[in-house]
């Protein structure tokens, strides 16, 4: 009984200590960096493994607790070990320090994460200068390797991952000149919003986008647009910080075959976080991003559990109904139905929606026949919203698809 899992952050490391816990013979965690433990391992602040580990830690301590819990449990992880090869119905090709090798495992788990596009991936016009930056790598560069970052940033974008960037740049020697956002508002915390005022002075000008990046040979100005208005002003910074924004690290799940979901951008799973490949479970922000530490490592977990049923000889679903969502409603993950029905993470099912309404009244429905309907709480661009699961159970899987819509605005 092997079990494969890919990536080695929070959620791959959850889910082999769990694999391991339910005495799962052979687990192995395969991760390209040279150490486990994820984007935690280069996010300083504190708040990691509240839900999960019932303790905050900062980032590093975090990352080195899963590292250690998954190796004590019994799982062997490799570090600096890429899949290079996996077609569908295939076996495993991996290149690493052992150098090249093929295996066939029982079962694997995918927990490659997501990542934040960059400004390429943006479309944002002007010159090529440096000092244009990911959340990610400012994290490396002022954590990892002990480098300034300038000292005049403005950071694009208004979720939790901003605000860390925030942090982030106070560490590196620089100030945030401001935040944008497209949106009408931030989507943290407000404790998170206030703090960032009162401590930081930092300005937040929403429904605003970054048009045009000049300097030469680092960044020297950026052009914003007011979404309402039109009218365009210049900002003098010399360091750029692309925020959010998340795709997940989808390569290996389209190289393996596994159906891919247009919302998320990840994979296809079920309650159980099971994929439509036979023996192949997805975990983490691979299905969507980006969520936190905790919950992501919570998910590999409940991955786990599925997946060590599956190698002791638990049947596989015939047949899945698909949830579909529509406008303003962008995605909700697990996001098929499947005859072997089970609690998805948490008990839930995470929604997310493209605007913000604190009061929408959200329905489930499938052939005009109402499954579920309510009040989940604040639909966030940002933050995923929870919905009971309750309604799965009454889901016909010889019907049309699972339909869900905002059907009264707050």
């Amino acid at each position: 009984m092997t079990v494969v899992v890919l990536g080695g952050g929070p959620a791959g490391l959850a889910a082999a200590m769990e694999l391991c816990r339910l005495n799962t013979r052979d687990v192995l965690v395969l991760e390209r960096e040279s150490d486990a433990g994820g984007i935690p391992r280069h996010a300083q602040h504190q708040g990691f493994g509240i839900r999960d580990l019932r303790r905050p830690l900062s980032g590093p301590a975090y990352a080195r607790r899963y590292a250690e819990l998954a190796a004590e449990a019994g799982a062997e992880i490799r570090t600096g070990t890429m899949v290079t090869g996996w077609s569908p119905g295939g076996p495993l090709e991996l290149t690493g320090p052992r150098g090249r090798e093929t295996i066939e495992p029982d079962a694997v788990i995918l927990a490659t994460g997501c990542r934040e596009r960059p400004r390429s991936a943006r479309l944002v016009p002007g010159s090529r200068p440096e000092g244009v930056l990911t959340t990610g790598t400012l994290q490396q560069l002022v954590y990892l390797k002990g480098r300034g970052v300038g000292h005049r940033a403005l950071i694009v974008g208004a979720e939790h991952v901003s605000f860390s960037a925030l942090v982030t740049l106070g560490h590196g020697g620089a100030r945030a000149v401001g935040m944008t956002t497209e949106l009408r508002g931030h989507q943290t915390l407000p404790l998170f919003r206030a703090a960032a005022a009162v401590r930081w002075r930092t300005p937040l000008w929403t429904r605003t986008a970054v048009t045009a990046i000049y300097g030469r040979p680092r960044v020297e100005e950026v052009e914003l647009t007011d979404l309402d208005s039109g009218a365009t002003r210049v900002v003098e910074c010399d360091t750029v910080v692309f925020t959010a924004d998340w795709i997940p690290d989808h390569e290996l799940a389209l190289m393996g075959g596994l159906d891919m979901d247009p919302g998320t951008r990840g994979p296809v799973v079920d309650a159980a976080l099971r994929t439509a490949r036979k023996g192949v479970f997805g975990a983490g922000n691979l299905l969507h991003g980006a969520e936190t530490a905790d919950v992501a490592a919570l998910s590999g977990r409940h991955a786990a559990t599925a997946a060590a049923a599956f190698v002791r000889g638990g049947a596989w679903p015939d047949g899945e109904v698909p949830i579909e969502c529509e406008p303003p409603l962008r995605w909700m993950v697990p996001n098929v139905i499947t005859s072997r029905m089970s609690a998805p993470p948490r008990g839930r099912f995470a929604l997310r929606s493209m605007e913000l309404d604190r009061r929408a009244r959200v329905s489930v429905f499938q052939d005009e026949r109402t499954l579920w309907d309510g009040r989940p709480g604040p639909l966030r661009p940002g933050r995923s919203t929870s919905l009971p699961a309750g309604w799965a159970s009454s889901v016909d899987q010889g019907g049309g698809p699972v339909r869900v819509r905002v059907a009264g605005r707050g």
